[in-house]
């Protein structure tokens, strides 16, 4: 997949994270609510991460989209696919990041959709994890929606993480 590939879903517009997102990503990133969990970043900080997810799409084929409404071009989030070091190991791993006003409304779910379906699909994965802090309720129930199923916490940083799996369907 080419990194300038924009993909569709019924509400969004995922564009693959280029160094022209950095803006939207300070934004997102700056949402009080998103910065809970993500922390503060600096723009020397997001240009260097839009640029690190850039190269990832670049070499690799795979990484986080920006989220954008359809219709109305508002700014959603950020999410999608993207290779993590994990529990170990490199695996497949579905995420997303939401401005706050659109909390609760399905996107997060529809963007791990798109996730799981280029995985699957696409890349051939045999499974995708999921993860996020165990106290993250809201992210927690998006990956049970997916049909990700809990398989224990691990730490990083001293941090406790829930991690989550989704194995492939068989062949049909």
């Amino acid at each position: 997949m080419s990194s300038d590939e924009t993909r569709l879903t019924p509400r969004l517009r995922l564009e693959p994270v280029a160094p022209r997102h950095a803006d939207d990503l300070l934004k997102l990133y700056q949402d009080p609510a998103v910065a809970e969990w993500y922390g503060s970043w600096t723009r020397p900080g997001i240009e260097a991460e839009v640029r690190r997810m850039a190269t990832a799409w670049r070499d690799d084929g795979v990484h986080k989209w920006m989220a954008y409404d359809r219709e109305t071009g508002d700014l959603i989030g950020r999410g999608g696919l993207s290779r993590q070091r994990v529990d170990g190991r490199s695996r497949l791993e579905v995420g997303w990041v939401l401005h706050r006003r659109f909390w609760g409304l399905g996107y997060a779910t529809e963007i791990g959709r798109a996730g799981l379906a280029m995985a699957f699909d696409e890349l051939g994965a045999d499974e995708v994890v999921a993860f996020t802090e165990v106290r993250n309720r809201r992210s927690r129930a998006v990956m049970e929606r997916l049909g990700f199923a809990y398989r224990k916490d691990f730490d990083i940083d001293g941090e406790p993480y829930a991690l989550y799996v989704i194995a492939a369907h068989p062949s049909k």
